[in-house]
Formats: C-alpha cells, structure tokens, sequence
C-alpha cells in the first residue's frame, strides 16, 4: 500500500505545457496534478499508446478533442470529468483568472515524453 502528498511545487512540465505534481504510481497507471496558469495555452498532442481521465478541481478552461469524425470542445470547470482516449488529439486552454487544476490518471503508467507527439491544434499556443 501507497500513500502520498501532493508537493508543494511542480515535479516537471507536461509535454503539452502544465506543471505536474506526480501523485501516485502503481503497475496499471499513474496519477498527475496538473496547473495550467492564467491565460496559457498548451500545445496540442497526441498519445501512442496511453489513454487519460482527468478531473478538473479549480478554475475554467477548455479542451479540445478530436477523435475519428468525432470533435468537441468541452468547458474545464470543477467537477467535470473528460477522457482522452489513446489516439485522440487534444488541447486545452486556461480561460480563467486563477490556474486550471486538475487531476489525470493516466492508463498504461506514463512510459516517458516520447509518449506525445505534437500536432496542429484550434488555438495558438502561448508555450
């Protein structure tokens, strides 16, 4: 059995942009808190082989997903819960006056930042 404490400051960059804290790690996945700052928008990626759950705790934002015929753009407010499945484009936004925070699962354990790859998104990137 594990047991851990959200740090007090980030661990490392996302490969999209958001500074994460790494929470929890165990054989079928791992868990991320991830700050998106005022203003910033990520860049766009997309994962070989992991798929994500996210669940947004502070502040507003966007994310954009793109999977096959299926696109949508979906409001990150508290509360909401969104999936990334593998394969799918995305990117998100901080439209908000204080940071975007959320918590991602990820699923297979995140196997490095050789996982994403960038691609075009809707938004210009502000990284």
């Amino acid at each position: 059995m594990k047991q851990t404490r959200l740090a007090a400051n980030p661990d490392a960059k996302s490969p999209a942009g958001a500074d994460i804290r790494f929470i929890m790690d165990g054989p079928n996945g791992n868990m991320i808190h991830s700050t998106v700052p005022p203003g910033q928008v990520n860049r766009a990626t997309i994962h070989a082989t992991v798929s994500e759950f996210w669940h947004v705790l502070d502040g507003a934002g966007e994310i954009w997903r793109k999977s096959g015929t299926d696109e949508r753009v979906t409001a990150l407010v508290p509360g909401v819960s969104i999936d990334i499945p593998v394969g799918t484009a995305f990117q998100y936004r901080n439209l908000g006056t204080r940071p975007l925070r959320f918590i991602c699962v990820s699923m297979p354990p995140w196997p490095g930042d050789q996982e994403a790859r960038h691609l075009p998104g809707i938004w210009e990137p502000t990284i």
